[in-house]
């Protein structure tokens, strides 16, 4: 199942009121990224990668036939830089977001877009419902605390053990 990032504008000490700007970024390979690497890189805004992308794919290609590679090298060569295109598109997206100062707010783990959108806001709306849903407040590491109240014969914890050994057989020597 695909894993989307969630990502917000930082605002000015301000709460996120405005959700229609999250970005919903899907993590793993992306298709049109790999056949039209540039074509998808400015259909996403990301500038400063397609810059970089043309340059890298420039250097190498000038390399290779200032090496003498030979057609078939050269033709190899691009479909690697493809297929890494890809595979880190998603990276490079998440990269220019944080570059613009957005942040990553929650992982969803859903079949698609739409899917990933319910489940990130009905856990969002879930922790805005205000001071009786406050989760943060709970110790949900240890056992409730006991209460001393008399009568109750689970009001008080059980004695700690006095003697030094843990485990299963706790007096040294006993039969199993």
């Amino acid at each position: 199942m695909p894993v989307y990032t969630v990502h917000a504008p930082l605002t000015n000490g301000t709460e996120l009121r405005s959700t229609d700007g999250f970005a919903f970024v899907r993590d793993g390979f992306h298709v049109w990224a790999a056949l039209l690497g540039p074509v998808w890189l400015a259909g996403h805004r990301l500038w400063l990668a397609l810059l970089g992308w043309i340059v890298v794919v420039i250097a190498i290609q000038l390399a290779m036939v200032k090496l003498g590679a030979g057609g078939t090298a050269i033709l190899s060569v691009d479909v690697l830089m493809a297929l890494l295109m890809g595979f880190e598109a998603a990276s490079l997206w998440r990269w220019t977001l944080s570059r613009h100062r957005w942040r990553q707010l929650d992982l969803v783990v859903a079949d698609d877009e739409e899917a990933a959108e319910r489940r990130f806001f009905d856990r969002w709306i879930a922790g805005q419902r205000g001071f009786g849903n406050d989760q943060s407040g709970v110790d949900r590491g240890g056992p409730p605390p006991p209460r001393n109240i008399a009568g109750q014969p689970f009001s008080r914890p059980p004695p700690l053990p006095h003697s030094d050994i843990i485990g299963l057989f706790p007096e040294p020597g006993a039969s199993r």
